[in-house]
């Protein structure tokens, strides 16, 4: 199959970056011929750039005829599109229909619903764009504290579903989990038009031998959203020691418990997730498919995870892990020594958890999801 890929990397790689190109060498890797339309925000330099990239967000011309050059380098079947804001802009669907290329589009998270694209405010969870107008998140500055962004991202929002892009001229969309579905549902999205497709990663290969160590880990980035200040307040009242993995400040005083490690080679990263306990996402906002938890299945490593979204439906309590109330650090804490305690059964959810990588988290899986959505695509294109 002929794909194109397009996608706006971030200047900081997030978990989008990270699937796009793993999507892209997967794709690659079994033959299919995979253009690319890749740009990144790193070209984003100076502050009339910056004005200039946010107000072309909402439809960029330049960025829909760059696009049709790339399409003209060969015949493509299935146009992929993971993140488009800011420098691609969704005009990218209207050279798709143009030229009768069938699109898809990943939603990674919920920015073509709310300017928050968590469905999040002041640290809890808000709903109020979804099934209703977004421009109430202007006066929040939610976009980087700033009303003039904010205000750009509302009206891309609300532009497009005045245009019925996604009604009209997306093919398929990827959701990652049936709860993030059910939002974009709720949302005014075409039922028919979803499809849920989760993330992967390559086996790590990781056998029994591995020796696991008396502690936790946790992977991510060190903010308000991954619940890392819950996280914190838990482990005042743990003695046993977690390794924190990833990038960020941290202004609460930390216990002698806890090591900040910083940002580690993705090998280094499962090497820790293989050799720990179990590992704890802490989020507080509705994650879209955090790849730390099928890294830890792919490792044999139960997750203890918020009952929150989409974490709540992949990690199943008491088989592959177990849940905990989002934003409870008491509660975090007695499930924390919970597992500390029960060796037998925490060695049981690993193993349950490495099958349930193998059963739907591997690549040759994901190819399979993958291709019978383009296919679904090209059928909706057609028709």
């Amino acid at each position: 199959m002929n794909i194109i890929f397009a996608h706006n990397f971030y200047q900081i790689e997030g978990g989008e970056d990270v699937v796009a190109k793993a999507e892209y060498l997967l794709l690659k890797n079994r033959g299919n011929v995979v253009g690319t339309y890749f740009v990144s925000n790193d070209s984003i330099k100076g502050f009339i750039e910056k004005i200039t990239c946010l107000f072309s967000a909402r439809y960029s011309k330049k960025s829909k005829a760059l696009f049709e050059e790339a399409l003209k380098k060969r015949t493509y079947e299935i146009a992929h599109s993971h993140n488009t804001f800011p420098l691609i802009s969704p005009s990218i669907f209207d050279s798709c229909k143009e030229k009768k290329v069938a699109s898809v589009l990943t939603l990674h998270n919920y920015r073509t619903v709310c300017p928050t694209a968590l469905l999040m405010l002041n640290g809890q969870i808000c709903e109020r764009s979804v099934g209703n107008s977004s421009y109430w998140a202007i006066f929040h500055r939610v976009y980087r504290n700033s009303f003039i962004g904010t205000a750009v991202l509302a009206n891309m929002i609300e532009y497009h579903k005045r245009k019925r892009t996604w009604h009209d001229k997306v093919d398929r969309f990827i959701c990652l989990t049936e709860f993030s579905k059910s939002k974009f549902i709720e949302a005014g999205f075409p039922q028919h038009k979803l499809a849920v497709k989760p993330n992967f990663v390559v086996d790590p290969e990781y056998g029994s031998e591995m020796e696991r160590r008396e502690e936790a880990v946790f992977v991510g980035r060190l903010s308000e959203e991954k619940g890392i200040d819950v996280l914190i307040e838990a482990w005042e009242t743990i003695s046993r020691p977690i390794k924190i993995i990833g990038e960020g400040d941290v202004t609460k005083q930390v216990s002698n418990e806890i090591e900040l490690v910083g940002k580690k080679t993705k090998k280094d990263v499962l090497q820790c997730i293989a050799t720990s306990k179990f590992a704890v996402v802490p989020s507080i906002c509705y994650e879209g498919f955090p790849m730390v938890i099928v890294e830890a299945f792919a490792c044999g490593t139960p997750v203890l995870c918020s009952r929150l979204g989409s974490m709540a439906e992949i990690v199943e309590d008491g088989v592959t892990g177990l849940h905990f109330e989002a934003g409870n650090a008491q509660d975090l804490a007695e499930k924390v020594r919970w597992m500390f305690e029960n060796t037998a059964k925490v060695e049981e959810m690993g193993r349950n958890a490495r099958r349930e990588y193998l059963m739907k988290y591997t690549p040759d899986k994901n190819y399979e999801l993958l291709m019978d959505i383009y296919q679904q695509a090209i059928d909706e294109a057609g028709g």
